[in-house]
């Protein structure tokens, strides 16, 4: 049986401590082929230095690109658009971590099970580590929820390292990358949300990388208990740094995919923009009604009081 081909695409920045376990555990894939293309966002350490020697070793498998720092958001998209559309799947690679052998073999069997014409998408649960790569705990749990619009466009469930995407969600997020990237929360959340809207996401509870957690990480998933995880929340919102992300985000999308909705999906993205003008009265009573929902209880609060507050 003919393997699918699938391009790993992997951000590099100053990476140069972990990389080495990264890309071996990359070129130990079982049962695909694997090609990586490497993009690195400006480093200043030894990662270029070392990626570059992969390439060496295999021309025919690693391609380096080294590029100007654009940010990890900016990174991805570039990656993007500088990667062929030859090949079955795409999958995203942070620096740091380790995937286990089956981790692409076990996500495109899951995609080829569903209707090859739809945009799809496949993300997994983590094994989070820590620098040595001992046991912490896997997260995210699988989402007790439907994985629709309904919830991407205010809550991002799937870890960009564990996602991968068929040639249809390549090429058509590839050809519509936003020219003005700042409303974008993060690259991963906005292909959540494409495929949410037009195909199908597939959550597997398996964890199929190990997920590391360290002082150098840009972004990552959370080890702290709850007192801590919403004491953080509550410094990110009282400082401002996640006022009115999701509304710029939704704004960004219903403008370059709008004509492409269903009508349902076009009224209800629209009516979630326009009622943030409302008094906070009508705020409240359309918050408490609207169609949107974050996964966990107390997370969903949150989501309507900020809506409330003209802060989302």
């Amino acid at each position: 049986m003919k393997k699918s081909k699938v391009c790993i695409m992997l951000s590099t920045y100053n990476g140069a401590k972990y990389i080495d376990e990264q890309i071996e555990s990359l070129l130990a894939q079982s049962g695909v082929e694997v090609w990586i293309n490497i993009r690195d966002d400006g480093s200043s350490d030894r990662t270029v230095q070392k990626v570059s020697e992969y390439a060496m070793s295999f021309p025919d498998k690693i391609r380096v690109i080294e590029g100007e720092n654009m940010g990890v958001i900016g990174s991805f998209f570039e990656l993007m658009r500088q990667t062929e559309p030859v090949y079955d799947f795409y999958a995203f690679c942070d620096q740091d971590d380790v995937w286990k052998a089956d981790k692409l073999s076990r996500a495109v069997a899951e995609l080829q099970l569903r209707q090859s014409d739809l945009p799809l998408m496949y993300c997994s649960s983590t094994q989070m580590v820590d620098q040595y790569l001992n046991n912490l705990n896997v997260w995210p749990k699988l989402p007790p929820n439907p994985l629709s619009v309904y919830n991407a466009l205010v809550e991002n469930c799937c870890v960009g390292c564990t996602m991968v995407i068929n040639s249809i969600t390549f090429e058509r997020v590839t050809a519509t990358i936003p020219s003005d990237q700042s409303q974008v929360i993060m690259h991963d959340w906005w292909i959540y949300l494409f495929v949410s809207a037009f195909g199908e996401v597939v959550f597997d509870e398996e964890p199929t990388i190990l997920y590391r957690q360290h002082q150098g990480n840009v972004l990552g998933g959370s080890t702290e208990d709850w007192l801590v995880k919403w004491k953080n929340r509550w410094h990110r919102f009282a400082n401002g740094k996640n006022h009115f992300i999701l509304s710029k985000q939704a704004s960004l999308f219903l403008q370059l995919y709008g004509e492409q909705l269903t009508a349902e999906q076009h009224s209800d993205i629209q009516l979630f923009i326009k009622q943030l003008e409302r008094l906070w009265i009508q705020r409240a009573i359309y918050a408490f009604k609207m169609p949107f929902y974050r996964h966990n209880y107390l997370d969903n609060l949150v989501l309507k009081l900020i809506y409330v507050l003209k802060k989302v």
